[in-house]
């Protein structure tokens, strides 16, 4: 498996695996493609990572970033995350996140945030707290994963294209 940054010959193939990957969980609205079209089209997606084997693009995570009502800078959010589903289990969910992680804290990010599964996100170290808020989002599902001692407290926004429909 080969994990490299997206390229414009990726993103049809990165639209098929979002859709297949979210397609049967109850908690999507099955508008991820379109989020991560609008991330694009905005220039907000700042970093997009593909798992490939065997030349065929299985897995994908994306990174943008967000804002805090407390001004905090250097943060980001990560998702969508896709794996195509008969590939789940097989540890390229992780080694997308693992990866992208990394570069994020070599380029000086602060941070990252998301909303998940709270049997998922913890073994990589993110956790819920308590003086951060996503509006509408169960604190349970909410999680940080600072870089450093210095948490932002307040509201935090994800990128409007998070809010795409279609």
């Amino acid at each position: 498996m080969i994990i490299r940054k997206e390229t414009p010959a990726d993103i049809d193939a990165i639209a098929e695996v979002t859709i297949a990957a979210f397609k049967t969980l109850p908690i999507s609205r099955n508008t991820e493609q379109f989020i991560l079209r609008e991330l694009r089209a905005a220039g907000a997606l700042s970093l997009s990572l593909v798992a490939e084997i065997d030349g065929k693009v299985v897995g994908h995570v994306a990174f943008s970033p967000v804002a805090f009502s407390d001004g905090s800078p250097g943060w980001y959010g990560l998702g969508p995350v896709s794996v195509l589903p008969a590939l789940h289990r097989q540890g390229i969910g992780k080694a997308l996140i693992d990866e992208g992680l990394s570069i994020l804290g070599s380029l000086g990010a602060q941070g990252c945030l998301l909303v998940g599964d709270p049997a998922y996100y913890p073994r990589f170290g993110f956790r819920n707290d308590s003086g951060l808020v996503h509006e509408g989002v169960p604190p349970e599902y909410f999680f940080i994963l600072p870089f450093s001692e210095k948490v932002p407290q307040g509201v935090v926004h994800f990128h409007e294209a998070f809010l795409a429909e279609e």
